[in-house]
């Protein structure tokens, strides 16, 4: 298939990609002419349907969505846009025609970011969508460099009886499915109820899960403007190192992990957190490392480990 329709269309123009949905001839043409003239990559779709599947296939910038259509209506493009991990993050600004205050409402209420009345004034549409396009492309800036220092991150919502991944990075969408094999837009039960607990006013503490020799760890970070409970993943292992210390040691594994932990100067509770046991658990492991390394203290236990390990990589 080549690469990505996104990719195809970013080559041809930098100002940004855009989505314009109505189902009025004049108004698309209008609206392309002049964004075109501006610099824009521009998309059309006449109906909701289409409208929904290119925002999924070329993931625009912005999108510019007529609030009164036939069949699917704006205000429906716009939940189901919104309630897409993949399509959430885009800012949307209604075009209409309804000026009273339930419509301008009912705009913001399905998603949208800000609304401009017909007739269609394109320098005051551009004008907007700078100002949209410029917060939505630093706050997905900001969740992609976390992916790029290992760190993923998500966004989930609580409603009553109902839980939605609003939106999540590339990494944790690698992630989710792998550690606790769900599908890729669903949040995990154990997620659900880790997070429930913190809605209920528990002190919760990170959330880990194990595949293999990695661990996931999930951490609260807290809300954000929208009240949706952010979630930041990140996966820890050195499944090489804690082998061969295991090995060189004659440790078990588990002792070798936690041992691998106190090199890295965690306390008990950070290491419990990481390898999903209790501090307690942690300790009794640790007790039995210094009864096998003939040593009595985390610092000389540390020492001894990081010593065998430097030998080993010489070899």
């Amino acid at each position: 298939m080549g690469e990505p329709l996104r990719e195809r269309l970013a080559d041809r123009a930098h100002a940004g990609l855009v989505l314009i949905v109505d189902d009025v001839p004049d108004n698309l043409a209008v609206l392309h002419d002049a964004l075109d003239a501006a610099g824009y990559t521009v998309l059309v779709a006449t109906e909701g349907a289409s409208a929904l599947q290119r925002a999924a296939q070329a993931e625009p910038d912005i999108v510019l969505l007529d609030a009164v259509m036939p069949g699917m209506d704006g205000f429906e493009v716009a939940r189901r846009l919104k309630a897409g991990p993949e399509t959430a993050h885009i800012p949307i600004v209604f075009m209409t025609g309804l000026t009273d205050t339930e419509h301008v409402l009912a705009a913001f209420d399905a998603g949208g970011v800000d609304y401009v009345t017909k007739p269609i004034r394109p320098p005051e549409i551009i004008a907007r969508m700078a100002v949209h396009m410029q917060s939505a492309r630093q706050a997905r800036q900001a969740r992609n460099a976390l992916d790029a220092y290992g760190h993923a991150t998500i966004a989930v919502r609580l409603d009553e009886g109902r839980v939605r991944l609003v939106w999540q990075t590339a990494l944790a969408r690698q992630w989710l499915p792998m550690y606790f094999g769900t599908a890729p837009d669903e949040v995990p039960e154990l997620l659900v109820d880790w997070l429930r607990s913190a809605a209920y006013g528990r002190e919760v503490r990170p959330l880990a899960t194990a595949r293999e020799s990695r661990r996931l760890v999930c951490t609260l970070q807290g809300r954000t403007v929208d009240d949706d409970w952010l979630v930041v993943l990140r996966e820890v292992s050195d499944a090489a190192t804690v082998e061969a210390t295991m090995q060189a040691l004659r440790l078990t594994l588990r002792e070798s992990e936690v041992l691998y932990w106190v090199v890295k100067g965690k306390t008990n509770r950070d290491i419990g957190d990481i390898l999903g046991s209790s501090p307690a658990t942690v300790k009794k492991h640790l007790e039995r490392v210094y009864e096998k390394l003939g040593v009595e203290t985390r610092t000389a236990a540390a020492a001894l480990a990081m010593q065998k390990v430097r030998e080993l990589a010489r070899f």
